[in-house]
């Protein structure tokens, strides 16, 4: 089974939210962090995550992307460009622009998700290393926040003292 477009968006805009606070933090703020390997010739490297992750983004999405979408993403993801400014850079009219635009989401999405050995997404895998949960208990956590809050945490009846 394969997931859907809009799910392919929402972890690209997730790794992207990511990026963009990596990216724009202040320098003193990232930290060094040893992640562990199996095996005796060496315990663990060093490494700064942000960082990585910032490389990691942007390698990948270099190397995802055709030559439009490449430029497409600099102007607006990395620039900031609006769809206005795109349109006349890229000589594209505001729909094309936007399909442009969900295309490459979808595209990269898709790619973070999948890249191997170390995806980017779920993101707490790829700065903490692999989850020690199942997935069963993962997905019953998830169920669990998706009931209403009167069923999870019933009202004592009585009085409060």
């Amino acid at each position: 089974m394969a997931p859907c477009n809009c799910v392919l968006r929402a972890i690209f805009r997730i790794c992207w939210d990511r990026f963009v606070r990596c990216a724009t933090q202040e320098k003193y703020l990232s930290r060094v962090s040893v992640e562990p390997h199996v095996g005796r010739s060496r315990p663990g490297t060093w490494g700064r995550k942000d960082e990585e992750y910032i490389a990691d983004f942007s390698l990948i999405a270099r190397r995802t992307l055709d030559d439009f979408e490449n430029r497409l993403f600099r102007y607006h993801f990395i620039l900031g460009a609006d769809w206005k400014l795109c349109g006349r850079r890229l000589e594209i009219d505001r729909g094309n622009f936007f399909h442009a635009v969900y295309r490459i989401e979808q595209k990269l999405g898709r790619r973070f998700r999948e890249v191997e050995p170390y995806p980017l997404f779920p993101l707490d895998e790829y700065f903490h290393g692999p989850s020690r949960m199942s997935s069963a208990r993962v997905l019953g956590g998830h169920e669990r926040l998706m009931r209403p809050a009167h069923l999870e945490f019933p009202v004592p009846v009585g009085r409060i003292a």
